[in-house]
C-alpha cells in the first residue's frame, strides 16, 4: 500500500497515522452529495433472520469526545441455504456484518457485507502468517463438529469476529494488508464484475456503491483500495450510451479525490478518468473547459494526455478482474 497526500476522511482509533502537512480538505458539498448514497433495498421475503443480537450493550453509544469512531457489528445470520429440510445439503451461516462510522450520532451511511466462519477464519490464519507478531494476543474461534447454529455459538463468534476486525482497523499493518482487502471487497467485486461482464451495469453499480461506502470508512480518502473502486464505479456509470443517472456524482468526487494525488503508481488513471469525465460533460451539456485545460496543463509538462486507454483498461492494468474491457 503506497502513501498518499491524504487525511482519513473519517479517523479511526486508536490508528497512529496522522494527516500529511500538505493535506487539503476536499470540497464538503462534492464530499455530501457523492457520499448520500441511497440504502440498498432488500426484499424482506425470505429473509427472516435466523439469529438477531438483542444485546442491550449493541445499542448506539455515542463516542465520548464527539469524534468518529469505526465500528464492526454482527447484528444478524442466517442458515444457508434457507428452507431446506434434505440432511444431505450441507449449511452454514452467514454473519450480516454492519460497518459505521458513528460519533454523536449514529452513521447513517452504514455498509454490509455477508461472510462466513471461514472467511473470517482464512482472514485470521493469513494474518497470522504473514504478520503473527501483530496476532500475538489475539485469539480466534475454533472450529466445532457439533452445535454449529446454536443462538449461543453464534452470538459468541459475532462479538469475536466484532473484536478481531476492530484490532485489524487499529494497526496500520494488518488494515493495510492485502488479505484485510481481499475478505472486505473480493466477492462483492467478483460478483459487480459478472454484471459489468454481462452489460447488466444497473445491477453492478449499487454492489460497487456498496463497496465503496465500505472502503472509505476503513482507508485514506485517497488511498489505493478507495481510488480505484471509485474509478471502477465512475467507469461502470458511463460505460453505456446513456450514462447512469449517478454518474456526473461520482465522477466530481473522483475528480476531487486526484486532485491532489502523488500516489505515482495511481496516476495512469487519472488521464483516463479526465478524457471519460470530459465526454459526460459533453453528454450532459457542460462546460468541459477545467478539464479540458488541466489535461492541456498537463500536456506542456511532458505528460502524454493521449487517450489511447480506457479507464477500465486503466484500471484492469492495476487490478485485473473478469470485467470486459
Amino acid at each position: 500500500m503506497h502513501a498518499v497526500m491524504a487525511k482519513r476522511l473519517l479517523p479511526h482509533q486508536p490508528s497512529t497515522d496522522g494527516p500529511h502537512p500538505d493535506d487539503e480538505p476536499d470540497s464538503p458539498a462534492i464530499e455530501a452529495a457523492a457520499l448520500d448514497i441511497p440504502p440498498q433495498t432488500v426484499d424482506p421475503t425470505g429473509q427472516k433472520a435466523f439469529w438477531e443480537s438483542y444485546n442491550p450493550a449493541k445499542k448506539f453509544r455515542p463516542t465520548a469526545d464527539g469524534n468518529p469512531e469505526l465500528r464492526f457489528e454482527i447484528l444478524l445470520a442466517h442458515i444457508m441455504p434457507r428452507e431446506i429440510d434434505d440432511v444431505k445439503v450441507k449449511r452454514f451461516v452467514v454473519y450480516e456484518l454492519t460497518v459505521r462510522q458513528d460519533s454523536s450520532t449514529m452513521d447513517e451511511q452504514p455498509a454490509k457485507i455477508d461472510r462466513r466462519y471461514t472467511d473470517f477464519r482464512d482472514l485470521y490464519q493469513c494474518l497470522k502468517r504473514e504478520l503473527p507478531n501483530e496476532l500475538a494476543n489475539m485469539n480466534f474461534p475454533s472450529k466445532v463438529l457439533m452445535g454449529n447454529f446454536s443462538a449461543e455459538l453464534i452470538a459468541e463468534r459475532s462479538a469475536a469476529f466484532e473484536t478481531f476486525l476492530t484490532h485489524i482497523a487499529s494497526k496500520t499493518k494488518l488494515r493495510d494488508s492485502d488479505a484485510f482487502l481481499r475478505f472486505l471487497q473480493h466477492d462483492e467485486l467478483t460478483r459487480a464484475c459478472q454484471y459489468l461482464d454481462e452489460r447488466r451495469n444497473e445491477m453492478a453499480i449499487p454492489i460497487l456503491e456498496n463497496c465503496f461506502r465500505l472502503l472509505n470508512k476503513i482507508f485514506m480518502n485517497r488511498s489505493r483500495p478507495v481510488l480505484l473502486i471509485l474509478c471502477r464505479l465512475v467507469a461502470a456509470c458511463t460505460a453505456s450510451p446513456v450514462p447512469h443517472h449517478s454518474a456526473e456524482r461520482w465522477a466530481l468526487l473522483a475528480l476531487s479525490r486526484f486532485d491532489t494525488l502523488c500516489d505515482i503508481d495511481l496516476l495512469p488513471l487519472y488521464i483516463p478518468l479526465l478524457h471519460t469525465c470530459a465526454h459526460l460533460w459533453w453528454q450532459r451539456g457542460q462546460d468541459q473547459k477545467p478539464i479540458t485545460d488541466r489535461l492541456t496543463e498537463m500536456s506542456k509538462q511532458g505528460i502524454n494526455t493521449a487517450n489511447i486507454t480506457s479507464l477500465m483498461q486503466a484500471i484492469h492494468k492495476l487490478d485485473p478482474r473478469t470485467e470486459t474491457i
